[in-house]
C-alpha cells in the first residue's frame, strides 16, 4: 500500500477544496472507462460518449495520449496537477500546457508501464493534454458546472461536519473506503500501490471531491501541496430526478419527502436548493415542518447551518422504503490514488 506521513501540523492545516480541473479530469476518466456507477452516469455517458469518441477519432495522438495517460494502475502526473486555492479552469489548463515535453513523456512512460508509441515522441504533449481536457470541459461539464459545484460544496460541508464530530481519522477513512485509511502514527494510507512513503512535512494536504463515482487519485507538487481526490457521496452525485418512496410521499408530500430522503447527508438550505431544484422558500418551509415534527435537526458548522435526519427521521425514511438512498461512497475504484 502507499502511505503518506502527515504531521499533526499538516493535518491541522488540511482543507477541502473544489476544483473545476479535477472535476473535468474525473469526467475524462469516466468517458475513457465508459462504465457507469449509477443510472444518472449512464444517461450522461449515453449523451456524451459519441462526441468524445469522434474527437479521439479525429485526433489519433490525443487517443494515444489518453490511453497512455490513464494507465491501468497509475495516471500521468502532468495531467492532474494539485489544485491551488481559487484556481480557475483556465489557470489549471495553463499549468498542464506548460509542462516540459521531457517531463510529460516520462510521466506517460510510468503510467503506461512501458515504452511509449512513437507517435507520442513529440514536444506538444502538454498542449494536447490541455486541449483534450478543455474539450471535455466545454462539451460535458461547463453547462452543468454550477450544479456540480453546489453538489461538491454540499459534500465538503458534510465532510467538514464529520471531522468536527469524529475527528480526522473517521473523515479520512470515509473518503475512499478500502483505499484511504488513517493507519495511526501519523500515517495516512492513500492507495493500494507498493510505493515508498512520502513525508508531508510543511506541505499542504488538500481533499478534493469530484462528482463521478469510482473515480479518485492522488497528486502533488513536491514539498508544497498534496491532494487526495475522492468521489463525493453517491446520493449527491446522481443528479437524476429521484423517485420519492411512495408511502413516504403520500404521508409528507413528494417534495417534502424528497428533502427528508436527502438529509442522510448533512446539508445546508442553499445546498438543498441546488440539489433538489426547489425554490429557497419551498425548501425553507419543508425544513420548518420537518424540524417541528422532530424528523430533522440543525446545527452550525462554521458559517453554515446544516440539517440532517434525526433518529425518528431515519425510522420514517426506512419504513417508507427510502433507506437505500444513503450512499457513503463508491463501490470500487480502479485508478491510482
Amino acid at each position: 500500500m502507499g502511505w503518506w506521513q502527515v504531521s499533526a501540523d499538516t493535518l491541522a492545516r488540511s482543507r477541502f477544496r473544489v476544483s473545476p480541473l479535477a472535476e473535468t479530469f474525473a469526467c475524462l476518466k469516466l468517458l475513457h472507462a465508459g462504465e457507469a456507477a449509477h443510472p444518472g452516469e449512464r444517461q450522461w455517458l449515453d449523451a456524451h460518449l459519441p462526441a468524445y469518441r469522434a474527437r479521439l477519432a479525429d485526433d489519433p495522438v490525443a487517443a494515444l495520449l489518453v490511453r497512455a495517460g490513464i494507465g491501468r494502475g497509475w495516471i500521468a502526473d502532468f495531467l492532474t496537477p494539485a489544485p491551488r486555492e481559487g484556481e480557475t479552469l483556465a489557470a489549471g489548463l495553463a499549468r498542464v500546457r506548460a509542462v516540459p515535453s521531457e517531463v510529460a513523456r516520462a510521466d506517460l512512460t510510468v503510467s503506461l508501464g512501458g515504452p511509449l508509441p512513437s507517435a507520442l515522441d513529440r514536444d506538444d504533449l502538454g498542449e494536447r493534454g490541455a486541449a483534450l481536457l478543455e474539450f471535455v470541459w466545454e462539451h460535458t461539464v461547463r453547462a452543468s458546472w454550477e450544479r456540480r459545484r453546489r453538489v461538491l460544496e454540499a459534500d465538503v460541508v458534510a465532510r467538514t461536519a464529520q471531522v468536527s464530530r469524529g475527528g480526522w481519522a473517521a473523515a479520512l477513512d470515509a473518503l475512499r473506503p478500502g483505499r484511504t485509511r488513517w493507519l495511526g502514527g501519523d500515517r495516512l494510507q492513500v492507495n493500494l500501490h507498493a510505493h515508498p512513503p512520502r513525508v508531508l512535512a510543511g506541505g499542504e494536504l488538500l481533499l478534493v471531491p469530484v462528482t463521478p463515482q469510482r473515480q479518485g487519485w492522488v497528486s502533488w507538487e513536491e514539498a508544497e501541496r498534496y491532494a487526495v481526490v475522492y468521489p463525493c457521496a453517491g446520493v449527491l452525485a446522481d443528479d437524476r430526478a429521484r423517485p420519492v418512496p411512495g408511502a413516504l410521499g403520500a404521508l409528507l408530500g413528494p417534495s417534502r419527502a424528497g428533502v427528508l430522503a436527502l438529509l442522510g447527508t448533512p446539508m445546508s438550505t442553499s445546498q438543498l436548493v441546488g440539489v433538489t431544484g426547489q425554490s429557497l422558500g419551498s425548501v425553507g418551509r419543508h425544513l420548518r415542518v420537518l424540524l417541528d415534527a422532530g424528523l430533522v435537526e440543525r446545527r452550525r458548522a462554521g458559517r453554515s447551518v446544516l440539517y440532517s435526519r434525526t433518529a425518528a427521521g431515519e425510522v420514517l425514511v426506512e419504513a417508507g422504503g427510502g433507506a437505500g438512498r444513503r450512499v457513503d461512497g463508491p463501490a470500487r475504484d480502479r485508478t491510482r490514488g
